[in-house]
């Protein structure tokens, strides 16, 4: 299947500020993407552009093949933009109702209901957007990103009025649409929540990518610390590979292990590090 979202050498000048200075990045079929950076590095520029919503300055982008912003690519993404508003006098039902009529899916009350289930709003589909929490309203984004069963999502911020108990069910859901091959760029300001769903991450900066891979690859090891009779031993220059080596030496030594720790950094360590703020 082909890439869902191709950015090449993408840049976007508005006056004399460069939002993007080429940026190239790839989302593959059932991958989930995390975009990272701080405000003003580009990200939001990036999703607008994919979606359609501003044109690039040099460079291409891509959806499922076809030129963003063609009716092609709209018809292949789903879109959760960090600021909404459905009408307040609208039930959850009526707003995935109508969001079915501009996509033009024939799913109709069974395709509602599932999305409703889906994002954990199964007993409020007659209940007003007025009456819902913020949490409840950014479920109900979701819900209307899915409609259509589009194979790229673009979520911004897509768990930002969440407490962690909505967090975790936006997970579970990310996981699953990852199972049935759906691919996501998600924009996140909250690392903890990227680090665990996501298999890789792309960090951007001013407008550039300064760093990209799995979470585990932009992780970096710190040494490995054993816990011995005598208390915790450090050895920051040692590696993974070092680890049985050194147990063989303690214990010969007359010493007793009890625990080995491989030390390493977390995803907020290492974006700091090549972040500039």
């Amino acid at each position: 299947m082909a890439v869902l979202l191709a950015v090449e050498g993408l840049e976007k000048r508005y006056g004399r500020v460069q939002a993007l200075a080429g940026v190239d990045l790839t989302v593959e079929p059932g991958r989930l993407v995390g975009l990272l950076g701080p405000n003003g590095a580009g990200k939001s520029t990036l999703v607008k552009i994919a979606c359609g919503l501003v044109r690039p300055s040099a460079g291409s982008a891509r959806v499922a093949g076809h030129p963003a912003g063609s009716a092609a690519a709209r018809r292949s993404f789903g879109y959760l933009a960090e600021l909404f508003r459905f009408p307040a006098w609208m039930s959850a039902d009526e707003v995935l109702g109508l969001h079915q009529q501009l996509a033009g899916s024939r799913g109709a009350a069974p395709e509602r209901a599932e999305l409703l289930a889906l994002v954990g709003l199964a007993e409020h589909g007659g209940t007003r957007v007025s009456a819902m929490s913020k949490g409840m309203q950014q479920r109900l984004g979701l819900a209307q990103a899915l409609v259509g069963s589009p194979p790229l999502l673009l979520l911004d911020e897509p768990t930002s009025a969440l407490d962690p108990s909505g967090r975790r069910v936006v997970r579970e859901l990310l996981e699953r649409l990852r199972e049935r091959g759906t691919s996501v760029l998600l924009n996140s300001h909250l690392l903890s929540e990227v680090e665990l769903v996501c298999d890789h991450v792309v960090i951007v900066d001013h407008g550039r990518v300064v760093a990209a891979g799995a979470p585990d690859e932009l992780r970096r090891q710190g040494g490995v610390e054993i816990e011995t009779g005598d208390g915790v031993r450090a050895f920051p220059d040692a590696h993974r590979e070092d680890v049985p080596r050194l147990v063989r030496e303690l214990v010969a030594a007359g010493e007793d292990v009890f625990d080995v720790r491989v030390v390493t950094s977390t995803l907020e360590e290492a974006y700091l590090e090549v972040v500039d703020e």
